[in-house]
């Protein structure tokens, strides 16, 4: 197939357009900055640049392509909007990428209640979640316009991604600001638990999800679930650092910001996702974020 990926300079979008490549895919990536161009070439990627508010970019390349992917963002909405307009009776798959931040409670770093969400029933969103959530639905329902469309909910991801200098959202700020003061901390007591996967089991389950996907699916995509405390002292170990200590919300938002640090890092979100493995037979690798981090992590670094 000939698919259009967009944030194909990203962790998620070129990991996802470099493992099509390898698959036997002619894999085309937008890109914001020209400097990334010889690096999506060096993967087989054929760049393109523009940004997501490129309207008649975004169609032409979708309308050229017999697949798209959308993995630069799960928020902007008149991206998604262009994106479905250009594919609309067309019966090509479009896979949306979105977050299991839809779920974040916004606990402050404690577990808390800490319930799991499956596929099945999904909760009404927080506020500061229902833009995104608004957005899966329009991707859904997208599959009444004859596109065969659907919405891959990822969690934690953890791993080296295939663009260099790219990396995954939440255990690298750890990292960062471990770096910067010598102590990991997490939000609040780190209780907070959030379900997890490993990119290039995501990466597959893209793959398949391409080949076989019904219109109109929603999908968790886990293979696991660790707590922050649990992930921040393994960091901890594999630093070669003390203990992980708590931070109280205010002032991680003051190093992260509000939505980081409230959902991505300080929430609980625990999902459980079947229609992956019995819809698509995706059978993920790796399990554990843990071992990831004390025998891998600093591999990469």
């Amino acid at each position: 197939m000939n698919i259009f990926v967009t944030g194909a300079s990203g962790f998620i979008g070129g990991s996802i357009a470099a493992g099509l490549v390898r698959a036997g895919h002619r894999v085309t990536g937008l890109i914001r900055n020209p400097e990334h161009a010889a690096e999506l070439k060096r993967l087989g990627i054929e760049p393109v640049v523009g940004t997501l508010d490129d309207r008649e970019l975004l169609i032409a390349q979708a309308q050229a392509a017999d697949a798209v992917i959308n993995a630069a963002s799960s928020d902007h909405r008149g991206a998604v909007e262009a994106l479905i307009d250009a594919l609309a009776g067309s019966n090509k798959p479009f896979l949306h990428t979105s977050g299991s931040s839809i779920v974040g409670d916004a606990s402050g770093g404690e577990r808390g209640e800490a319930k799991i969400y499956t596929e099945d029933a999904l909760p009404q969103p927080t506020a500061d979640k229902a833009p995104r959530v608004a957005i899966d639905h329009l991707v859904l329902d997208a599959a009444k316009r004859g596109i065969r469309s659907s919405v891959l909910c990822n969690t934690l991801i953890y791993g080296h991604g295939a663009v260099k200098g790219s990396a995954s959202v939440q255990l690298p700020r750890l990292v960062r600001q471990a770096q910067k003061s010598g102590i990991v901390r997490h939000v609040g007591s780190g209780g907070n638990i959030w379900s997890n996967v490993f990119i290039d089991d995501v990466v597959e389950l893209y793959r398949l999800a391409l080949e076989k996907s019904p219109a109109g699916t929603f999908y968790f995509v886990e293979s696991g679930e660790a707590s922050f405390r649990e992930m921040a002292d393994a960091i901890a170990q594999a630093m070669h650092l003390g203990p992980a200590q708590d931070w109280p919300l205010d002032q991680a938002i003051g190093e992260w910001g509000y939505e980081m640090a409230s959902y991505g890092l300080g929430s609980n979100s625990r999902v459980r996702g079947t229609r992956a493995r019995t819809l698509l037979g995706w059978q993920p690798a790796r399990t554990s974020v843990i071992e990831w981090i004390e025998h891998d992590m600093m591999k990469g670094a």
